[in-house]
Parts: C-alpha cells; sequence; structure tokens
C-alpha cells in the first residue's frame, strides 16, 4: 500500500451516514480505515484534507474496481447516492468489469443460466433480457422459464416459435445439400445456433439492447457458432461470455453462487450426460460416453427405442420431394415442422437414425457423441436417392464434394458467410429437377429404399436394358472400350 500522511489522533474523518448504511461502521488501524463490509473490501487512508476531511482510496488490485465505482466514490465524499449503483450492479451504474445497457441473454432457465442473469447485472451494471427461441426441444424445457428468469434478476423474458423458420430455412438446405460432417453426423445443433443467434440479435434491436450473452463454454463448438453469427448480422453488438471470464469452474461453485444471490436453484434433476434437443435431433455427451471404448447404455436413448425392441414388421413410406425439399408424407402436404415431428414420431418407434461417433470439434478437440435423428435419416435417404434418378455422373460427383464444404462450414458456425451462400445457390440449381416420390421401407432400425419415381428421370429402360435398342447399339463398345482403355495399352508397352 501507498504511504499514508499522518492523521490527527484526536479525531476520526468524517465518514457520511450513507457510508455506515452501506458498508457498515468503519475500522481505524493506525490511520488506515478497514470496511467490515464483506463486499466492499476496501482499504481506506484515513487522511484529513484541510477542506473537507474526505478519506482517501489506496488502489490495491483487489479494491481497483471499487474505488472507481461512482457509488463509493460519492458515499465517501458525503454526496448523494440515491440514483447511483451498488456493487452489484444496477441500470443506471457499471458493475465489476464494466458498463453495459442491457444485455440479450440466450436462456434455458438451467443452472448456468440462471446463474448468469445475475453475475451479468453484477459485473456490467446492466439489465437482463432474457431470450429463448423454441426449436423444437420439448413442452418440458419451457414450463415456468418467465417465473425463473424474473426470480434471476431478469427485467423481461422473451420467448419465439421459431420450428418452422428452422426446418424450412436451415434443416431443408442443409438436407438438399447432403451436408453431412465427418460422414455420419447430420449436423442437428451446428443447424440451430445460427438461428437462435439470429433471433438474439433481432430482440436485441427490439428491446434497444448494447450487448448479447451465451452460457457456452469456452472448450465446445457452440460459442463459435453464436458469435460468428452476431458478428454477420450486428458487428456493433458487444459479446459477453461468462463461461471464459468468470471463477465459476463447476456445478457446485454455480449452486453456490445461486445461493448467495437468492437465485432459486433449478430442481429439476441433474443428468449424467449433457444433452442437445430440438426438432431435428437429440445429442448425448458425457459421463460413460467420454471414454470411445464404453458402449452406451440401453436406458440413455430418448427418441427411439432400441431397434430389438422395435416391431417385428416393416413400416412403409413415400416421401414427396420437390427440387430437393421434403414436402409430403404419404401423399399429405405438410408444413416442414410438421412433417418433421410426424417422422420423428415414425422413425423413433422403429428404432431409426442412432449414429455413435467421435467428431474432431473446431477448437481442435476430439469428442465422443451419441445421437439420435429418426426423421432426419429418413429423409436424407429418401432425397439421396431420388438424385440417382435426376442427377448425371458428374453432377452428383461435383455436388458430393461441395456437400463436404458446405458441412464443414455449417459445423464451424459460417452460416452467414457469403461462401455458404454461394453454394446453396449451386445446390438449389442443380436439384431443381429432384422431384418425385421415393418409398421407404423401416425395419428394426435400417431405412430401405424400395421405390422411386421422378417425372425428370435420367433413367431410361429402354436404353438400360439387356436387350438391343435403336438408341444404344452394343457393338460400339468396343471402338470405346479401345480408346477409353489406350493410356493402359501405351503405359503396357513401354513397360515391356
Amino acid at each position: 500500500m501507498a504511504q499514508l500522511l499522518a492523521a490527527p489522533s484526536a479525531s476520526s474523518p468524517k465518514i457520511s451516514s450513507h457510508f455506515h448504511k452501506r458498508f457498515g461502521a468503519p475500522v481505524f488501524r493506525d490511520s488506515v480505515c478497514f470496511l467490515n463490509n464483506p463486499i466492499s473490501r476496501l482499504e481506506v487512508g484515513a487522511i484529513s484534507s484541510s477542506t473537507n476531511g474526505a478519506p482517501v482510496i489506496h488502489h490495491t488490485p483487489r479494491n481497483r474496481h471499487f474505488a472507481q465505482n461512482p457509488a463509493i466514490q460519492s458515499i465517501l465524499s458525503g454526496k448523494d447516492v440515491s440514483g447511483l449503483s451498488d456493487a452489484r450492479g444496477s441500470q443506471n451504474g457499471s458493475g465489476l468489469r464494466g458498463k453495459l445497457n442491457k444485455v440479450v441473454l440466450a436462456y434455458s432457465g438451467g443452472l448456468d443460466t440462471s446463474v448468469i442473469v445475475p453475475w451479468l447485472r453484477e459485473n456490467y451494471g446492466c439489465d437482463v433480457v432474457c431470450f429463448t427461441a423454441d426449436v423444437g426441444q420439448g413442452v418440458m424445457e419451457m414450463e415456468g422459464l418467465e417465473k425463473k428468469a424474473k426470480a434471476s434478476g431478469a427485467c423481461q423474458l422473451v420467448v419465439k416459435d421459431l420450428k418452422e423458420e428452422f426446418v424450412k430455412d436451415y434443416i431443408f438446405p442443409c438436407l438438399r445439400a447432403g451436408a453431412i460432417y465427418e460422414r455420419k453426423y447430420l449436423l442437428g445443433t451446428s443447424m440451430a445456433r445460427p438461428v437462435i443467434a439470429k433471433a438474439m440479435v433481432d430482440v436485441a434491436k427490439e428491446v434497444g439492447a448494447d450487448a448479447v450473452a451465451h452460457g457456452c463454454t469456452g472448450k465446445g463448438n457452440d460459442q463459435v457458432r453464436f458469435e460468428l453469427t452476431f458478428f454477420a448480422l450486428n458487428p456493433n453488438l458487444k459479446v459477453v461470455a461468462p463461461w471464459r471470464e468468470w471463477e465459476i469452474t463447476g456445478r457446485e461453485d454455480a449452486i453456490e453462487y445461486a445461493k448467495k444471490h437468492n437465485v432459486p436453484v433449478p430442481v429439476s434433476k441433474k443428468s449424467i450426460y449433457s444433452r442437445d434437443r430440438n426438432l431435428w435431433h437429440l445429442s448425448h455427451e458425457g459421463d460413460i460416453l467420454e471414454d470411445p471404448a464404453n458402449e452406451p447404455k440401453k436406458d440413455m436413448y430418448m427418441m427411439s427405442v432400441d431397434p430389438e425392441d422395435a416391431p417385428d414388421r416393416p413400416e412403409y413410406l413415400d416421401i414427396g420431394i420437390v427440387s430437393g425439399i421434403p414436402v409430403s408424407l404419404n401423399g399429405k402436404e405438410l408444413s416442414p415442422a410438421t412433417l418433421l415431428t410426424k417422422l420423428n414420431q415414425i422413425g423413433g418407434e422403429n428404432g431409426i437414425g442412432r449414429i455413435d461417433m467421435v467428431e474432431n470439434r473446431l477448437v481442435g478437440m476430439k469428442s465422443r457423441g451419441v445421437y439420435e435423428t429418426p426423421g432426419g435419416t429418413i429423409l436424407f435417404a429418401a432425397v439421396r436417392e431420388l438424385e440417382s434418378l435426376t442427377l448425371d455422373r458428374e453432377s452428383i460427383q461435383e455436388k458430393d464434394r461441395i456437400a463436404l464444404k458446405y458441412a464443414e462450414l455449417v459445423y464451424a458456425g459460417r452460416w452467414f458467410d457469403p461462401l455458404r451462400r454461394a453454394m446453396d445457390a449451386f445446390m438449389k440449381e442443380i436439384t431443381e429437377t429432384t422431384t418425385g416420390t421415393v418409398r421407404l421401407k423401416l425395419y428394426k432400425g435400417s431405412v430401405t429404399v424400395v421405390s422411386r419415381a421422378s417425372p425428370y428421370s435420367l433413367y431410361r429402360e429402354d436404353i438400360s436394358s439387356f436387350e438391343n435398342g435403336e438408341i444404344y447399339n452394343q457393338a460400339d463398345a468396343a471402338g470405346f472400350i479401345r480408346l477409353y482403355g489406350l493410356p493402359t495399352r501405351v503405359r503396357a508397352m513401354l513397360e515391356k
């Protein structure tokens, strides 16, 4: 601490009544005033000024942020503090880490996001608007959210139903593109994050917020997906990621913080798995799955029955497709979200869509995840099979090549990149004639294509038949083979 000037021993410095009310009675030791209030942790030099006798704050590392707080400065000088913030933050004052006006928080109602609300208020002195997107995570996860949010200190909860937008504008373009990450992953979480983040940007504009916040950890992919969307749609928004800033390291720390700030701790049973659910899929990570050698437990799955327990009779479905986009089930046209919901139910009952994989996260580490995507697995099989009729060889090969990069961009959170948009334009053009109907057989976890038909089919029975026809003369193959095999013959001649 900096050296102190000696204060007159006959009297102590004058401290305003506001000071006593807010921080408790000060204790003087060796001309230094120590505040007993545990929030403040201030050391105040007891220096008598010739003008007003105001104490001096010494800026040690642990009190610098308090010394800079306008409320504390006003209290020490005896000024009125009725319109200023306390150390825990409000809309009128700065918090421990700075000052924001209003923050829109991606909110689920779980322990982490419940704790983030008071943490934002305390550290940034801001109002917190909680935002929840309904992307098909289920009714149970949506119940009582407003009560929870306000009990945590939020000034408002905004809920938006994004299910139709999610399926129509995010899922179906990926389906049309044939985007699959690392041979297996159908991008369930990857597609959901940009639609949620986009809605957060819209809400921030509606409520006049200057910042957005999320509860993603610093090890995962989702932090990138959220923030790249924020950058793309409103680069002026400040982004707060508490898991990269705070001292909370686990569930017990979060519970302790919640109790300290009078935040009701969610009473729902803590799952041993980390799960993410939306209308497209359900993912499972953590616990025994962290060892790739462990087989998933049978009771872990929630969207699908074990294929061994599925019905002993196969179920047949007709999927109608227009320009690479599914539009109907068994001849009945349905909205995107309704179609997917029905296929999730049917697929789940037949044990369809279970995937167990080790994937490469964007941040560099490998992770093991188990995914349930019943409806999505059915739709991928249908669309891909119809393309076998409507696309020529070169188009299929190029589409598959671009689909790999498309999937990589979506996985990495680059949904709003110009490159993905350009690729999507290609996919839309190349699948313009991918229209028709595919019949599938579902049986104990398997999806088998049994028929496909399209008015734009490139398949010609009169050409493909083993019988001779007018269009294809089998004798022409001899000359073709000699020309096609010329490089092979030349190489063989050279080696001899």
